[in-house]
Parts: structure tokens; C-alpha cells; sequence
């Protein structure tokens, strides 16, 4: 299994400007090679193959126009029109078929507006850990690293991040092997909410921290100072980077946060059961930004990831499965039920938490697929 491992970077000046400069020649060869992919197709020509990008790369730094290309590690340039490569694989599979899930956009030009850049390096570029802790890039140097750990192996490949608001990053992509956690008892079946961000079918809740609705006050004053500057002024970029770390300290208290719980579910239950949600349709809705804020979609994807790596099952009930109208101790489908219904009565007299017997149905539910129900029961017998 291939994983990355993310650390932040400290850049000297003079390293920054290097950096610069090296975000700035992948971004050129970035769009020199989508503009001829584009002009052949206009004038009719076959499609221009990865070679002859490779080939075309080599030719500019001869030239006057793009000799300053030979400024940079030739990995990371290489790298830049490998991107684009996958980049058209996933737009021509998208539009035949043979990708799976949203619709995938032909590719457009960088902008040096763009709030992320980021290069690549891969073995052949030589790049190395030193003995003191530093990461040594060709063409740049050795970058202080802040380790929070140590890698599990060498890595196959860094990409070097900067973020909107001026942070960087060295993302090292390792294999690691699967780690098969000792097995229990217990399986679990979570019903996700807003108000509660996860009720769990063993009776525990998690409590929805709500992240960017703590910070509102603290990003509407960064934003309302952003909106006062002057466009172009030193000051304007000043503010923007502030919004910028306000909006990523939101991101990254979310993201740990979804990970230290997603962990814990995987750790303490053998079976992990979910609906599954459609995240995009309830974001289109008025409570998108209580959605968003959530991060359902990302802390599935962590279960889901953690599931495969210790050795837990994992599996996403129907949508369209009625979790909240199914009495989990008759087996009755009920009448819907409005949001502002959180305990109804079944006709067979019991009291149901919405949640709490959501979360029920659905461990029911992922249970029967386990086992192959063939068309049973999926709610207990009467």
C-alpha cells in the first residue's frame, strides 16, 4: 500500500526564490504542452503523443525563448508533463465510459494566480534525506524539515507543496504494508448528522464540533480587512494571506480531528457499516454550509482507508435503504419523518431515537449484505 506522509518545510529566502522559479518553469511546460495538444486538434492533426511532448521540452531549452527551462531540476519538468498526460487519460476515459464517477473537464492552462503550486521529484532525480535531517533537492538545496515521525521506508517519490497562505510542504510517498489490527467482537453501524455528527448503533454519539462555525467571527473580520485594501497593494496581499491561514487552521483542525475518531472507530469495531450519502446533492441544498463544515465525505474516506490498511471490513449501505422509517425491532416502515422529528413511536408501541435506530438499521443492513441475505429480512424478526 502506498501512503504519504506530509511534513512541513522552512525554505530560506533564497530557497523560496528557487522554489519560484521551479513552480514557475513546470507551469510552463505545463501549458506549452496542453497549447500543442490544442492547436493539433484544431488544425486536425493527430493526437501529439507523450514522446513527442518529451522530445518538444528538450528542443525549447535550446532555444533563446526557454533557455531559462535548464534553471531547474529536469525531473521536475518531466513530472510537470506527466500530470498533464494523466490529466488527458482521465478526461478521455471519463468521456467513454470507462471512468468511474463524476465527469471529468478537459484540461486548462495553470495560472501563477493559482493559490497551490507544487512540483514533483521523483528517484531519478536524485533527491535525498540527509544524516542531519534535511531534504536535499537538486537545483534548490537542503530544506529544514519539521519531522513529526519517522518514514517507514524510502520514499519513491516528494512533492514539494506551497498552500494559499504561504506554507510549505513535502509530501513523501512511501509503501508501507498492511498492518492487521487483533480482531473483536464488535461491529458497528454509524448513522451521520448535523446536529450530532455521528450517533453509533452501540448507543455512543459523537458530538459535531462544528469547526467553521466557531471560527465565523475570526474570518469574517479577516475577510472584512481583506475587502477594505486596495487591489494591487502590498497591504491587499498582506490581508489575503491572513484569510488564507484562518481558512486553513479551520481545515486542519477538521482534518485531524476526523482522523484521531476514525481511528478509534476502526480499532474498536471489527465491521464498519455507513450510509451512503450523497454529500454533493445535500450541498446544493440550505444547510450546505452546515454539510461542508461536517466533512462527512472526508471522514468516510478515512474509515474507509483505514479499513483496507488494519484489516477491518468496511461497507456503505443504499442511499435509498429507509434507516430512519424502518423500526429496527418489527421490521415496519413507517411514514417519513421531517427533520425536526428526532423520537417517534412504531405501532408496535416502541419509542425510537431517529438516529439511534437509524444507526441500528444500518448495522442490520450491512450485516444481511455480509452474509449474502438473498432477498431475507434485513431488520431482526419480529
Amino acid at each position: 500500500m502506498l501512503l504519504r506522509y506530509n511534513f512541513r518545510v522552512y525554505p530560506t529566502p533564497g530557497q523560496q526564490v528557487a522554489l519560484a522559479r521551479a513552480f514557475g518553469c513546470a507551469r510552463v511546460v505545463y501549458n506549452d504542452g496542453l497549447r500543442l495538444r490544442q492547436q493539433a486538434r484544431e488544425a486536425g492533426l493527430p493526437y501529439v503523443t507523450d514522446a513527442e511532448l518529451s522530445k518538444a521540452l528538450t528542443e525549447a531549452k535550446r532555444t533563446p525563448e526557454r533557455a531559462w527551462l535548464g534553471e531547474v531540476s529536469s525531473v521536475a519538468l518531466q513530472q510537470a508533463l506527466a500530470d498533464l498526460n494523466i490529466a488527458y487519460r482521465n478526461f478521455f476515459g471519463s468521456a467513454t465510459g470507462k471512468r468511474r464517477g463524476a465527469r471529468v473537464a478537459p484540461p486548462r492552462f495553470r495560472s501563477r494566480k493559482d493559490n497551490r503550486q507544487a512540483i514533483r521529484f521523483t528517484k531519478n532525480a536524485r533527491f535525498a534525506v540527509t544524516a542531519g535531517g534535511k531534504l536535499r533537492l537538486p537545483k534548490i538545496g537542503d530544506l529544514d524539515v519539521r519531522w513529526s515521525r519517522e518514514l517507514p521506508s524510502g520514499p519513491s517519490s516528494v512533492t514539494v507543496i506551497r498552500d494559499a497562505a504561504g506554507r510549505y510542504f513535502a509530501s513523501f510517498v512511501v509503501a508501507v504494508e498492511d498492518q492487521p489490527l487483533p480482531s473483536v467482537d464488535s461491529e458497528v453501524g454509524i448513522d451521520l448528522g448535523l446536529s450530532t455528527f455521528a450517533v453509533l448503533s452501540d448507543g455512543k454519539t459523537v458530538a459535531s464540533p462544528k469547526f467553521l462555525r466557531r471560527a465565523e467571527r475570526r474570518l469574517r473580520k479577516a475577510q472584512q480587512g481583506l475587502s477594505r485594501k486596495q487591489k494591487g497593494s502590498a497591504n491587499r496581499a498582506k490581508a489575503r494571506i491572513e484569510v488564507a491561514k484562518a481558512h486553513a487552521r479551520v481545515a486542519d483542525t477538521r482534518r485531524d480531528w476526523a482522523h484521531k475518531h476514525s481511528t478509534r472507530i476502526i480499532r474498536d469495531n471489527q465491521a464498519v457499516y455507513v450510509e451512503d450519502l450523497c454529500v454533493q446533492g445535500l450541498a446544493r441544498t440550505r444547510l450546505a454550509k452546515s454539510v461542508h463544515d461536517a466533512g462527512w465525505a472526508m471522514f468516510i474516506r478515512m474509515v474507509e482507508e483505514k479499513a483496507a490498511r488494519y484489516g477491518r471490513r468496511f461497507s456503505r449501505v443504499d442511499r435509498w435503504f429507509p434507516s430512519t422509517r424502518l423500526c429496527s425491532v418489527c421490521g415496519v416502515v413507517g411514514d417519513k419523518k421531517p427533520l425536526h422529528v428526532r423520537e417517534w413511536t412504531c405501532a408496535c408501541g416502541v419509542v425510537h431515537d431517529r438516529d439511534l435506530n437509524a444507526a441500528k438499521n444500518i448495522l442490520a443492513a450491512g450485516r444481511a449484505e455480509r452474509l449474502n441475505a438473498c432477498g431475507g429480512a434485513v431488520s431482526p424478526a419480529a
